[in-house]
């Protein structure tokens, strides 16, 4: 590691113990908003203390195995000790850079997950059924509650467009990487001729959470409408006029909420929703001004941006970011598992991060 990779931790560590001194301060115990805040800030950094405190054994016991290697007797055992000790060092090496890597304030909260057809007419539609059942069994393995809050069936299965809100601990540092066009290539059910057709859908992931950025809603920038929900419901969603639609008119963003049975709570789910919206185009902007040399933009939102094939006929799932990154488990990686994938992303983004600090430091 280099000096200046090091005093980055040094300075991370001092960040942490006065983070301790102000967590005990009456004053900002007083303030609800600061008091959370710092505590978030103050848990993030935890991890970055312990490893650096399993470091510091570890030298210990490198120096003391060391120094027990004078003794010709003991010389066997020492040796066990100093790879161990060696070993422990390097593996915690590699955790203290990773703890160098900024995080996304986003990362431990939820999640808008909007799947749509793209292009390939039914075959679409029924691939972005088929992604949107890929996370939703992702999101129950892992505890995450799933809400649909608007969905468009295709006219042969599947979906034209579902819109569902995933709430959990680390969902979206684990579901960002899922931003982009998707592409199928397989033999559709409607094919008589069994000829390989070629589909796509698009994944949109929004942030529940802020973040760093605040915006505020100007009452005057929204266009509200009312107008009767339809689907489930029982007879209230044909009496009532509780269904919310809200145009952002600076933007001409559009969302609609009709899931819920009064007009309140669905005026409020959209508000939500659009907020987050807002958030993530401003990100956007944000990432591809500070980032545009990066091979591997994940969490972008760019819906135009092909990241991954899904090639039925081989059994094969290719994600174009990250050379080599093949699996041949179509299957089981439909049914849920996503881990392999989502992994291997999560480790070229880390390896990206790293060698920009290396450059900077």
């Amino acid at each position: 590691m280099t000096p200046a990779l090091r005093r980055k931790l040094e300075a991370l560590r001092e960040r942490r113990e006065e983070l301790e001194r102000l967590l005990a301060d009456p004053a900002v115990a007083a303030d609800p908003a600061r008091f959370r805040s710092l505590s978030r800030e103050f848990a993030r950094l935890q991890p970055l203390a312990d490893a650096l405190a399993a470091e510091t054994r570890a030298r210990a016991d490198l120096e003391a195995a060391l120094a027990l290697r004078e003794d010709p007797e003991l010389r066997a055992l020492a040796d066990d000790e100093i790879a161990a000790a060696s070993a422990r060092l390097q593996h915690l090496e590699r955790e203290l850079l990773a703890q160098l890597v900024p995080k996304d304030a986003r990362d431990d909260g939820g999640l808008y997950l909007e799947v749509r057809a793209g292009t390939g007419g039914d075959e679409a539609a029924i691939f972005a059924g088929d992604l949107f059942r890929m996370y939703s069994r992702y999101a129950e393995a892992r505890g995450w509650r799933v809400e649909v809050e608007s969905a468009n069936p295709g006219e042969h299965g599947g979906y034209k467009e579902i819109i569902a809100r995933i709430e959990g601990e680390g969902a979206y540092a684990r579901l960002k990487y899922e931003a982009g066009t998707h592409r199928v290539q397989r033999v559709p059910a409607t094919e008589s001729q069994g000829r390989i057709h070629t589909s796509a859908a698009t994944v949109a992931v929004i942030a529940l959470e802020p973040g760093e950025i605040d915006i505020s809603l100007d009452p005057g920038d929204l266009k509200i409408d009312t107008f009767r929900s339809s689907g489930a419901g029982g007879q209230h969603v044909n009496k009532t006029e509780s269904a919310i639609r809200i145009t952002h008119l600076p933007t001409g963003l559009v969302v609609e909420s009709q899931t819920e049975r009064s007009q309140h709570a669905n005026r409020d789910k959209a508000l939500k929703r659009l907020k987050a919206m807002l958030v993530e185009a401003e990100q956007e902007k944000r990432a591809a001004a500070t980032a545009a040399d990066r091979k591997l933009q994940v969490g972008s939102g760019d819906r135009s941006q092909r990241i991954r094939t899904y090639n039925f006929p081989q059994g094969r799932i290719t994600d174009h970011r990250v050379e080599g990154l093949t699996l041949y488990d179509l299957p089981g990686i439909l049914d849920g598992d996503l881990d392999p994938l989502i992994d291997r992303l999560q480790q070229e983004q880390q390896a990206e991060a790293l060698a920009r600090l290396a450059r900077e430091a």
